[in-house]
């Protein structure tokens, strides 16, 4: 895949037209048009800000060695209906399980926001923890890595929706990157 078919998969992926992501960009229409039909290459502040706004990684951008696939699938979920049992510690958990009953396995995930320098001083500044906090309340879902039949997904479970990537290639799941994110396992497995 080209880098310029990459930015304009992530970009719908991310739900944004070229205008609204020109816009977030602080560039014009035609750039991202050139950027997406490779007549053209972004600065490396643009490359930065555009990884940051597509939740990509600069690697998988850049890269010829895709880590990373856009094959998504979005439902909505009722977490009312789902009872907390077994090893499930929550109604989150419970519907990831209930969703993928027969993988292989089932790896609840722990997030953290991988920092630039200028965040990890103004974290350090202003309490530790803080930013990785205010990541967390944007964000609330739960994060897990599921495995069947040779494939795996990044599946997130949030309060209306359960979301599933599957990546193109194999990652540990004890710790990996995707997007501004590293993720570990947490210290119970469902299945």
């Amino acid at each position: 895949m080209t880098f310029g078919e990459k930015i304009k998969e992530a970009r719908k992926a991310a739900g944004l037209s070229q205008e609204q992501f020109a816009e977030k960009m602080s560039v014009s229409r035609s750039a991202i048009a050139k950027w997406e039909s490779d007549k053209g290459m972004p600065d490396v502040n643009n490359l930065k800000m555009m990884a940051q706004l597509l939740d990509v990684s600069l690697d998988y951008l850049l890269d010829e060695d895709e880590k990373l696939s856009f094959n998504e699938t979005k439902e909505a979920v009722d977490l009312d209906s789902y009872e907390v049992s077994g090893k499930c510690r929550d109604k989150k958990d419970a519907a990831c399980y209930a969703r993928y009953s027969r993988a292989d396995a089932i790896y609840p995930l722990i997030r953290r926001k991988r920092m630039s320098r200028a965040e990890w001083i103004a974290d350090f500044l202003a309490g530790p923890g803080i930013i990785q906090g205010a990541d967390y309340l944007n964000n609330s879902s739960a994060h897990y890595l599921v495995e069947f039949g040779g494939k795996q997904l990044l599946v997130d479970v949030s309060e209306d929706f359960i979301t599933s990537r599957e990546l193109a290639n194999r990652v540990d799941p004890g710790k990996f990157d995707f997007g501004n994110y590293t993720f570990g396992k947490a210290a119970y497995q469902l299945i």
